[in-house]
């Protein structure tokens, strides 16, 4: 057995950039990019206007002055006008700004008639005008690699011209359930049956955190049948298992993936749940072998799978935020293991107090829903006493 830092190091270490391609801009969201991305022009292109107003000088701009209006600039054109002295140019958002103008008026700031325009506020130089390149200027690097695309990263790819964008190419993840007891979603489980759900809420966890989910469905307590599902799921960039890792007769994920040549780098990790995890490696291909207890899966992924995702999607750290918080109450926890704990969360003043979320038994997923948060109670005492401060990793 390990520690949780030791498991988490064996399995980063292992985890590495997958190769690169380049993808559509349409489809580019939650993608990694692959290279340092510069400006190939000026952005703002050109001086403009941030209103819809006037175009004028500022030192025309005595208070109560009245102006010509001598011209009109949509957003689009081209303009070679100038303000002269003592005259204004309508100008829209976005329109570029005419020679000799050092400032735009707003409408709202302005008395208009008979071609005339009165002010009615003060005008300072360089108000409400967009500079050309103050956004972004030529030849600077505005988005480096490792970034994940966000639709504000899109917007601004989207206006230097880039269609095609380099990404980090994402992991095939196979994910197969084990167990006699399972029935897939849709069909009516009999006595002493239950629905395959960890392989769907994996599918999910997956997607989130940058993979490509593959469901090989059910694998039965048999060699012969593990064999088949277990040497498809190798073909990926990483397999994932829930159940069939503990030490009972039918737990024979291990044996079978020895057998298939797969090089275990741990068994059993010092945490509570998701204590009987394995990690082997085939190959490229990375094998966690998860306990099939819902909520210790969905924890032994967000701790150890996740993570290795973030990498081999391109160095992004994928896990949740962390906070730190005050425990409400003492419990009782395994001395020896780092235990994670399902918390609700609560504001108080300056404090921010974590209490259980309920019924912290593997098989209860609805207290996973409920939680906001996860407590991690180190591994080195029998009991966390209310009033300590602890590091809780943020859900949802």
């Amino acid at each position: 057995m390990i520690s949780f830092d030791e498991a988490r190091q064996v399995i980063l270490d292992q985890a590495r950039p997958l190769g690169r391609e380049r993808v559509s801009l349409t489809e580019a969201c939650g993608r990694v990019l692959a290279e340092d991305m510069r400006a190939p022009w000026d952005l703002p292109a050109w001086d403009n206007s941030a209103m819809d107003g006037f175009a004028v000088r500022s030192q025309d701009c005595q208070a109560a002055a009245t102006l010509q209006i001598s011209g009109y600039i949509p957003a689009g054109a081209q303009t070679h006008d100038r303000v002269e002295e003592g005259c204004a140019i309508r100008i829209m958002t976005g329109a570029p700004l005419p020679a000799g103008a050092d400032a735009v008026v707003p409408v709202e700031e302005v008395a208009e008639a008979d071609g005339t325009l009165t002010l009615t506020a003060r005008v300072d130089p360089g108000q409400h005008i967009r500079r050309q390149g103050e956004d972004v200027a030529r030849g600077e690097p505005f988005m480096p690699a490792g970034s994940r695309l966000r639709p504000d990263g899109i917007n601004l790819l989207a206006s230097f011209g880039q269609a095609f964008v380099p990404v980090f190419r994402r992991p095939r993840v196979a994910i197969l359930s084990t167990g006699d007891e399972l029935v897939e979603l849709g069909e009516t489980p009999a006595p002493g049956q239950i629905i395959n759900s960890n392989s769907l809420s994996l599918a999910a966890a997956v997607r989130e955190s940058g993979g490509e989910p593959l469901l090989l469905g059910i694998a039965r307590d048999e060699v012969d049948c593990l064999r088949a599902k277990l040497a498809e799921g190798l073909k990926a960039d990483i397999l994932i298992t829930s159940a069939g890792v503990s030490a009972g007769d039918r737990d024979l994920v291990r044996e079978v993936l020895a057998d298939l040549g797969v090089r275990e780098l741990f068994w059993k990790v010092a945490i509570k749940p998701g204590h009987p995890t394995a990690f082997g490696v085939k190959d490229d291909c990375l094998v966690f072998s998860l306990p099939g207890n819902p909520v210790s899966t969905l924890m032994t992924f967000e701790f150890l799978v996740k993570p290795a995702l973030g990498r081999i999607c391109g160095g992004v750290d994928a896990t949740k935020p962390s906070v730190r918080a005050v425990l409400r109450e003492s419990t009782k926890k395994k001395k020896g293991r780092l235990q994670f704990m399902r918390v609700a969360l609560t504001q108080e003043g300056d404090v921010l107090y974590a209490t259980s979320a309920g019924n912290q038994h593997t098989g209860m997923v609805s207290t996973m829903v409920r939680a906001e948060g996860i407590a991690v109670l180190p591994a080195d005492a029998d009991r966390a006493e209310a009033g300590t401060l602890v590091e809780v990793h943020l859900l949802g």
